[in-house]
């Protein structure tokens, strides 16, 4: 066990030694972590919305006041400019969208008209948001008619100009006498309304108030076990930053593997009175002890600047450790993909990128497509972050922590268990 620590002690001096690798290992994942926590942090924590262009061809009061209303949607930005201005933006990327109300869209109130009234322009690039953008102009269109015929008035004069256009169908007189007693009728029912309602009832004063319209009540909660839940951005990116201190070491190491392997030093290893396996083990050790000791630091940090909590030391201790391991198994495997340190240099941070990529390190994973969900099962980077949160924020139990930490410790074991012999062949 001597031998295995003395040869760690080693390697970790030599990490530890070079400027450019505690940058690698601890200075830039710990950038990740301040850069992306500033930017979700939002300075004052104010939404910057979905920037779109309105242009409104109708002029009418009905499509003002539904530019205003969507204005005062926190989840939209909202300009009016010019078409080719507005377009201009969309195709450059700095609009999401442009939405174009036509003449006739206050008359008709933009419903049951031939052809379209509101149309929307979206940058393709942004596909996804188009769904987003359309469930906020419907439920704006809900929030003006609730206004509109919450007042008798308007209803009233609604009727008025029905029962004055009626003179120009193309209908007989009798039918057009009825036609319009339908609608005096509907008129008396207003007065009755708004008598027998006068100063009591609710769904009158609701009228000219701000209270929400909500067709379809619903609450919204996150689901976290005991409602912890994560309570800044940074409890969410300093685990992506322990990945990617875990990606560094793993590269670092693999790449010394092969400097050591190329310079002799290696060699002189092997004829010292150590067996093959007791230096690689010391190798695998020292990544270890290099990965938890990286890992520590980061996560005090996190503690003590920015509040980043441990919901469960033990958990926290299990998810770290596993994750350590499978990226010690990893730097073995990536060890023996090239002969020279350029080479494995490259194939490396190609490797580990990709897997940084596909498992969230880089875009979180709610945003991918359905076909990388599944291709982000394989990557380690994936299950490492969901094994830290779990002590961080998501409060796992023993039984959630199993599948993440199956998943590290059975990649790392497969990648150990082939480089290891592949490197032994070689040295054969």
């Amino acid at each position: 066990m001597g031998i295995l620590f003395t040869l760690a002690v080693k390697d970790l001096r030599i990490l530890f030694r070079e400027k450019s690798s505690i940058f690698w290992v601890l200075g830039f994942p710990l950038m990740i972590a301040l850069f992306f926590g500033t930017i979700f942090s939002g300075g004052d924590g104010e939404v910057s919305g979905m920037k779109i262009a309105v242009i409104d061809e109708d002029q009418s009061d009905y499509s003002k006041d539904y530019i205003d209303e969507i204005s005062s949607l926190s989840a939209l930005r909202v300009s009016q400019m010019s078409r080719d201005s507005a377009e201009a933006k969309v195709r450059q990327g700095k609009l999401s969208a442009v939405v174009t109300f036509k003449k006739g869209f206050g008359q008709s109130l933009g419903m049951f008209s031939d052809e379209p009234l509101m149309e929307i322009g979206i940058d393709p690039a942004r596909r996804l948001t188009a769904g987003y953008l359309q469930g906020l102009l419907t439920r704006s269109h809900f929030t003006l008619l609730h206004k509109r015929y919450m007042n008798f008035d308007t209803w009233r004069g609604d009727l008025d100009s029905l029962s004055a256009g009626m003179e120009t169908w193309d209908i007989d007189e009798e039918t057009k006498s009825s036609a319009q007693k339908v609608v005096g009728s509907l008129k008396d029912f207003t007065y009755n309304i708004e008598e027998k309602t006068s100063g009591a009832s609710d769904w009158a004063d609701t009228a000219g108030s701000d209270e929400q319209f909500n067709l379809f009540p619903m609450k919204m909660t996150a689901i976290t076990n005991d409602d912890i839940g994560p309570r800044s951005p940074f409890e969410i990116t300093f685990p992506s930053s322990l990945l990617w201190a875990l990606i560094g070491i793993s590269a670092a190491f693999a790449v010394s593997i092969v400097k050591e392997r190329t310079a002799g030093t290696f060699l002189r290893l092997r004829i010292a009175p150590i067996s093959r396996g007791q230096i690689l083990a010391g190798k695998g050790l020292a990544a270890f002890l290099a990965s938890t000791i990286v890992c520590i630091v980061l996560l005090g940090i996190g503690n003590i600047a920015f509040g980043v909590r441990v919901s469960d030391p033990v958990i926290l201790a299990i998810g770290v450790i596993s994750a350590a391991f499978c990226f010690v198994g990893l730097s073995m495997l990536i060890s023996v993909l090239g002969k020279t340190e350029e080479s494995v240099g490259g194939a490396a941070w190609g490797v580990l990128m990709v897997a940084a990529m596909t498992g969230g390190g880089m875009i979180p994973v709610m945003f991918m497509p359905s076909w990388l969900l599944t291709v982000s099962h394989a990557s380690p980077v994936k299950w490492g972050i969901l094994a830290i949160e779990g002590g961080v924020w998501r409060n796992f139990s023993y039984t959630e922590m199993m599948l993440p930490v199956g998943m590290l410790v059975g990649i790392g074991a497969v990648s150990f268990i082939v480089g290891t012999t592949i490197l032994a062949k070689r040295d054969a």
